[in-house]
């Protein structure tokens, strides 16, 4: 028995900092299917969901899924230093006994499991409280092994939390700006509109580019945390999600002919949004699927037509237009739609409804 539970012991130390390793220190996808952190997330994620989906109110809603990236991250790391104790513990079980209290002759190999993860727990977490020691080569090594595991352990939560809440701030940042660019949510027809009254649509390269770069970080760190990808906006009408499909609007708009825009910085921004979403559902393990209703029907596209019109944007004529833009809208719609579902996050349209304020003229009192 005390064999048995000694090999249990080191299994679970084993995949517990493994675990650790690929979802904080390694920086690439891990493609295998079972991992404790991915279990331990969608199962969190599930219960949350349905949650959520129970819940009528939208901003009721949206607070409590706020809730989730932050809390469940650190549960996780409890889980993990809860976890190495009751390993370390199994592991003293089959050492004999990890202590004995001071003064006090050696423990019987027969001590309840209870002392064990008592002096597990003390040691990981460094505290030393000294009213058990080790009496054996054997329990004193394992002592100081645990020891070093706790302190770094602590260093590697220390490091990791910045990290995300970095990512996170640098993420956020960029969306805040689509704010005064797009409107709030943000939309690609608005973003066309209000550079057409303000006659600068020389500005879309640096735009482009700009929110080329921003993808590509948004694609590296939610690869490397995809805890990120649960993480809510500071507003409910704002998301990371809302941000990738209006610049994937805004760029299929421009390739299926808006004049007086050149389309090269257009296709690159389009390209790098839609790797994102491709790459994000598969680390989700997200299967793209359609939207369950068009985003931009008929009617939707020739009221789009006209508002461009009005602020000076031209949307050339003929059926190759209205084809070319269908072609790119379904080589990533079904993505971003996938990813909204999953994540209870809702898609831009492509046109604000009217009379329809930005977050900045919002306020507590109007």
């Amino acid at each position: 028995m005390r064999a048995l539970a000694g090999a249990g012991g080191i299994l679970l130390i084993g995949v517990i900092l493994w675990d650790a390793f690929e979802t904080v220190v390694l920086p690439r996808r891990v493609t295998r299917r079972f991992r404790l952190a991915v279990l331990y997330f969608e199962t969190m994620w599930g219960v949350w969901f349905g949650i959520a989906r129970a819940i009528r109110s939208p901003r009721r809603r949206e607070s409590f899924l706020s809730l989730f990236g932050p809390l469940s991250l650190v549960v996780l790391l409890a889980t993990w230093a809860a976890s190495l104790a009751v390993g370390f513990a199994l592991v003293y079980v089959a050492a004999g006994l990890p202590a004995s209290p001071v003064g006090g002759s050696p423990s019987s190999p027969a001590a309840a499991f209870g002392t064990a993860l008592y002096f597990s727990g003390s040691t990981i977490f460094t505290l030393g409280l000294g009213d058990i020691v080790p009496h054996t080569w054997l329990t004193r090594a394992l002592t100081a092994i645990e020891a070093f595991t706790g302190f770094a352990f602590l260093a590697l939560v220390i490091s990791y939390l910045p990290v995300i809440y970095q990512a996170f701030s640098r993420r956020e940042a960029h969306i805040a700006m689509l704010d005064e660019w797009a409107g709030s949510p943000p939309s690609a027809g608005e973003l066309l509109r209000r550079l057409g009254r303000w006659d600068d649509l020389s500005v879309l390269d640096g735009f482009f580019s700009t929110w080329e770069q921003w993808a590509a970080e948004l694609m590296e760190s939610h690869i490397s945390y995809p805890i990120l990808a649960g993480f809510r906006s500071q507003h409910g009408n704002e998301s990371w999600l809302a941000a990738l499909t209006m610049v994937l609007d805004a760029s299929a708009l421009v390739l299926s002919g808006v004049e007086g825009v050149r389309p090269r910085q257009a296709s690159m921004a389009f390209a790098m949004a839609r790797h994102v979403a491709v790459d994000l559902c598969q680390v989700l393990d997200t299967p793209p699927q359609p939207p369950s209703r068009d985003r931009l029907p008929p009617e939707e596209f020739r009221r789009l037509r006209v508002a461009l019109k009005e602020a000076g944007v031209t949307l050339r004529d003929g059926e190759d237009v209205e084809q070319r833009l269908a072609e790119l809208r379904q080589s990533y719609e079904p993505y971003v739609s996938a990813l909204g579902n999953a994540l209870l996050l809702a898609l831009p349209p492509w046109l604000p409804r009217d009379g329809a304020k930005d977050n900045w003229q919002k306020t507590a009192w109007h």
